[in-house]
């Protein structure tokens, strides 16, 4: 099966609603009009498409008025990021290969606003152990941990450095 991966556009917003609000509880229940402002902030929003939209990343810069724990987190610690708020993939495109194509896009705007990191968060409480696993694939590393909502969840945050060159994200 063919996909495309595009930019975003306000007519993908209620199909992405439903395909985020499937992937609970590894990102969570959101929205649309607070989806749509997440969006609004992103430095990149990408849209996987096979039809209808099926899957998305977006990324994030540094300085922003989000109020994300996670976010907040890495911009006390640096200034010098692309921050992943989330990435989520149908089922059915999950283990094509799409995620680091996508992790590749946010990488290539990352060395282009010559940040040095790119910057996500995973769930370790509920566990999230196939994400966890992806991100170690692309070279991500835990540089902390939090509880959010109230100790309700745990994150494992995550960093990796930008690359120097094309097509190092998604090797190994």
């Amino acid at each position: 099966m063919a996909v495309d991966i595009r930019p975003y556009t306000p007519a993908d917003l209620a199909e992405l609603v439903a395909v985020n609000d499937a992937a609970y509880p590894a990102v969570p229940v959101t929205p649309a009009e607070e989806l749509a402002a997440l969006i609004g902030q992103s430095r990149l929003t990408l849209v996987v498409d096979d039809g209808r939209p099926a899957g998305f990343i977006v990324a994030l810069a540094p300085g922003l008025s989000y109020a994300s724990e996670n976010y907040a987190w890495f911009s006390a610690r640096s200034r010098d990021f692309l921050y992943v708020d989330r990435i989520v993939l149908a089922s059915r495109l999950q283990g094509q290969g799409i995620g680091p194509q996508l992790y590749g896009a946010v990488e290539d705007a990352a060395r282009a606003d010559g940040a040095s990191e790119i910057t996500c968060e995973v769930n370790v409480r509920p566990p999230n152990p196939g994400s966890l696993a992806f991100h170690a694939r692309l070279g991500f590393v835990e540089v902390g941990r939090q509880q959010t909502k109230g100790g309700a969840n745990e994150v494992a945050l995550l960093a990796r450095p930008v690359a120097a060159n094309d097509g190092d994200i998604g090797a190994g």
